[in-house]
């Protein structure tokens, strides 16, 4: 998988703003802070990789989301989840004998700093998820699955260990990777790369 999927394709979405001029104003305080303030929401092509180190599993998602600069480091990212369609056969316990598509969009909220990132999943009611990483130390990963027509209410809580967090890009964020492990009590259930590419 090619990490770099927009580089060299900035006229594709055609989008152009002030970002050269940004980088220009290191000398002038005041002409800084005011393209900052411009710039803390934005709408931007986003592209987002999950896979597992141990498997040949990948999830990849290339949609349009919105940046949220909160702090000179600290960033939000929200993304609406694309429609979800479930096959019967793959879940024949669960759903009637057509394929249902969830009508209410899932949003994916991340909040991500060098030093910290927030992956939180909600919507539809039936399912959701918060993980917490930072690098080095052990996390919380809770899952929340809801079913009315099961009447079932359950609630999943793992650990995770961040092995590694990179985010490069200035004034704004261009790259995020995330590489960490999921474990239960003492197993561990699998390393995972997550990989975000925003596009300026």
């Amino acid at each position: 998988m090619t990490f770099n999927r927009f580089k060299g394709n900035t006229h594709r979405f055609g989008h152009r703003d002030g970002l050269d001029c940004l980088m220009d104003c290191d000398s002038d305080p005041i002409a800084l802070l005011l393209l900052l303030t411009m710039l803390t929401q934005l709408r931007r092509p986003v592209y987002l990789a999950l896979s597992t180190v141990d498997s040949a599993f990948v999830s990849e998602i290339e949609t349009v989301g919105t940046l949220y600069q909160k702090d000179c480091d600290r960033y939000h990212l929200v993304l609406t989840e694309p429609l979800v369609t479930e096959r019967p056969e793959l879940f024949p316990f669960s759903l009637p004998s057509h394929a249902t598509a969830i009508p209410t969009p899932r949003l994916l909220w991340i909040e991500f700093s060098p030093y910290r990132v927030t992956l939180t999943m909600q919507g539809n009611g039936q399912y959701s998820f918060r993980h917490v990483f930072e690098p080095g130390v052990y996390g919380t990963s809770c899952f929340w699955l809801c079913d009315d027509d099961l009447d079932l209410k359950a609630q999943m809580r793992l650990r995770n260990f961040t092995r590694c967090l990179h985010l490069k890009g200035n004034p704004l964020p261009r790259f995020l990777i995330l590489e960490y492990e999921l474990w239960a009590a003492n197993l561990m259930l699998g390393q995972y790369r997550l990989e975000l590419e925003v596009q300026h």
